[in-house]
Order: C-alpha cells, then structure tokens, then sequence
C-alpha cells in the first residue's frame, strides 16, 4: 500500500469523518497540486490511491488551462458525472486538492457544500504549497 506523503493523524481522521459522516460518499483522497499522494480515507487501497492520484491532477491541471480562457473568477470544483458514480474535485486555499467519490443518487448541489466544507477542514492539515508564476502573472 502506497503511504501519504503527509501523515498527520488529523488529516486522516477529517477524510475518515467526512466519508462516514456524508452517506453517500464512498472515498476521498488529498493530493498536493502535482499530484503527490498526501493522505487517503479508509478503504482506498495503494492501487486506486495511485489511479486517483494521476487522474485527479490531470483533471486539475485541465481545469485550471480551461480557466484561463473562460474568464475571471477561477475553478471552484471539478465534477465528473459518471453511469453510477460522482467524483469531486476541489483545491484548498492553500493549494493542496481534494478529491471526493459519490454514489450515483446523490444531490449534486448538497455533495458540492459538503466538499469544500471538507476542503476547508483539510487545509487546517496540509501544507501551503507555492503559487506557479504562471498563475500569479495570469499566464
């Protein structure tokens, strides 16, 4: 099983809580802004952690080019609507991402609340990572 890079007991608890607390989320995950595995809620074996790893920072790194040209304002979350699943991407304020999994039936507006409520509490855990020049310059 892969380990976090950031193995602070919090952070963990705080994905933990979040998926027990949220019925119809099924895992989460927080990644730093390249993609670096920094923890994981329970039930998210080293294989998946890594899959989620690589595919959740593309999607980032996608959304983030695809804003660029959109307009001011920014990314707030990336959803991806699946068959029977919901997957969740958002960025803490301190630039770490967090990535949540949703069953199917879920409300999408609710689950939408309850990620960054949960970004919000993760960022209390993570580190601060720089801002690329790139995103300072608008660029």
């Amino acid at each position: 099983m892969t380990h976090a890079l950031v193995t602070t007991d919090n952070l963990v608890e705080i994905l933990d809580e979040f998926v027990d607390r949220v019925s119809a989320a099924e895992h989460a995950v927080a990644l730093s802004p390249d993609g670096l595995l920094l923890a994981v809620s329970r039930g998210v074996d080293g294989e998946l952690a890594e899959q989620l790893s690589s595919v959740v920072a593309g999607l980032q790194a996608l959304s983030l080019a695809a804003a660029r040209y959109a307009g001011p304002g920014g990314v707030r979350q990336v959803i991806v609507q699946m068959h029977e699943a919901f997957l969740f991407v958002t960025a803490t304020r301190g630039g770490a991402i967090l990535a949540v999994r949703f069953a199917g039936d879920t409300e999408v507006d609710a689950m939408a609340y309850e990620v960054a409520v949960a970004a919000c509490q993760a960022n209390l855990h993570l580190p601060t990572f720089p801002v690329p020049a790139d995103d300072l310059t608008g660029g």
